[in-house]
């Protein structure tokens, strides 16, 4: 069921991103706008995911023909039409009736593909019936290698084309905005299971590579230690997250730690990134810092929470406005031809840097964001 109050009617097209982010937050009711838009305890994180990207700037190059753009890339054998792709998010279904579902309409509308969360609704297999583009599906665990085992062959079955065990979430996390209105979501609620989540190992990353042939992502990866260590265990992508600053506080932004995972993985694996990222110009540093797609978190969630699956799809339309006009004016024509040469480390930010700050022109009364 929708937390969403009454509202009125979606405008008939939305022009830019922070409209889509203004309209969303009047229509979900305020528990569920802090559960989406906040982070662990002091928000520190959240923050330097933000800070990261906007310390980042740009160096453009000129004289080149850049009259045709192409800012498409491959993914698992197929192309898809920008380096993104909507990341897990759980409890999709408070921000729309269609959950997990709207979102696989409108991500594979548009033509990108969308990792599903083990906690939205309407679950793995409902939700791969939904899909018509790429579907990677993303695993909590919460029982033994028997029952991992289990959800593994059932999204196989359904075509999943990648596998995603996340693993900074040994231990809840404490949100505060939440916890300070004693507000829990049902599925943080209910810890049954937990203590296998905390378990997990290296051991069951190797039982899982050994046992199953679907490609394996490991998502919240933090570290160049760890990074090396999953290439040795063969994993199939390494994903660079720190789980949109929801769960470890004063963590570093993900553009901070990702060159060192860029470093150590070689291109032994492919390498996903997520973290703050909402503008055209955040994709252009990510794949220029060496990642392969880049995750879209609470970004898509604005779109689903505001119109449904068409939300969700206009919002990767004006993302990819925007990441056409910045590729030309870098002076590049599709991703390939970025590289490091293209950014400068350290310049300084003119926002203050928050959940929001990529959106200047946004205007949210009551100044919580």
């Amino acid at each position: 069921m929708s937390n969403r109050p009454p509202s009125n009617q979606v405008p008939e097209r939305f022009e830019t991103l922070h409209e889509i982010v203004k309209f969303a937050r009047n229509r979900i009711s305020p528990n569920i706008w802090d559960y989406l838009v906040g982070g662990t305890e002091t928000e520190t994180t959240l923050a330097r995911n933000r800070m990261a990207l906007d310390t980042l700037a740009l160096r453009p190059r000129v004289l080149r023909n850049v009259a045709e753009v192409d800012p498409s890339v491959a993914f698992f054998g197929q192309r898809i039409r920008l380096p993104v792709f909507c990341a897990p998010v759980g409890s999709l279904e408070s921000f729309d009736p269609s959950g997990g579902a709207g979102v696989a309409q409108g991500a594979g509308a548009f033509g990108v593909p969308f990792m599903l969360s083990s906690v939205s609704e309407p679950g793995l297999e409902e939700t791969a019936a939904s899909a018509t583009g790429p579907k990677i599906f993303q695993l909590y665990v919460r029982g033994d290698g028997a029952w991992v085992d289990d959800i593994a062959r059932r999204a196989i079955l359904c075509g999943y084309d990648a596998f995603a065990v996340t693993v900074d979430v040994q231990h809840y996390s404490r949100r505060e905005r939440d916890i300070a209105k004693r507000f829990v979501k049902t599925w943080r609620a209910n810890r049954d299971g937990m203590e296998w989540q905390a378990a997990f190992s290296w051991d069951d990353v190797k039982r899982f590579k050994d046992t199953h042939r679907i490609p394996l992502i490991l998502k919240g990866i933090h570290t160049a230690e760890d990074a090396e260590i999953a290439c040795a265990h063969g994993v199939d992508v390494v994903y660079a997250s720190n789980h949109g600053g929801r769960q470890l506080d004063h963590g570093r932004g993900a553009l901070d730690f990702l060159p060192e995972i860029v470093q150590a993985v070689a291109g032994r694996a492919r390498i996903m990134v997520d973290g703050g990222f909402c503008r055209g110009t955040d994709l252009l540093k990510a794949i220029a810092l060496g990642a392969d797609w880049v995750g879209l978190g609470r970004l898509y969630v604005f779109g689903l929470a505001a119109d449904g699956a068409d939300g969700v799809r206009r919002v990767l339309e004006i993302l990819e406005d925007e990441t056409v006009r910045a590729l030309g004016l870098a002076g590049v024509t599709g991703f390939a031809q970025l590289d490091r040469s293209f950014v400068h480390h350290g310049a300084p930010p003119v926002m203050f840097p928050h959940v929001h700050s990529a959106f200047p022109l946004l205007n949210l009364e009551d100044k919580g964001y």
